[in-house]
């Protein structure tokens, strides 16, 4: 785990409130068109629900996620053509320790 990478991935406010986002995804994303395919929110929220809910760009929104996720912070999972985020909890967890420990 690279502490200060994670800080800084964290240190814009959008991708702070994606990680929100993606802890609670039931409470700021529609379940109903995940389980009509069969899917949940443990695969993840698709990139598109993601970047509608921003209101930003989705290349934007597409590097922010790929940043959250080069430091640890997010996986991935592909349904066809779209890419699911979800949090990586272990990670979350092991710099939670970090900043409880050493800070």
């Amino acid at each position: 785990m690279d502490a200060l990478a994670i800080f800084k991935a964290l240190s814009n406010p959008t991708r702070l409130q994606i990680m929100e986002w993606l802890k609670y995804p039931a409470k700021y994303f529609d379940e109903d068109s995940y389980t009509q395919q069969d899917l949940g929110f443990h695969i993840g929220v698709c990139v598109g629900d993601i970047q509608a809910r921003s209101g930003l760009a989705q290349s934007v929104i597409s590097g922010y996620l790929q940043a959250m996720k080069d430091v640890g912070l997010l996986e991935s999972d592909r349904v066809g053509k779209w890419t699911y985020y979800r949090r990586n909890e272990a990670v979350i967890d092991e710099f939670r320790k970090f900043v409880r420990d050493e800070l």
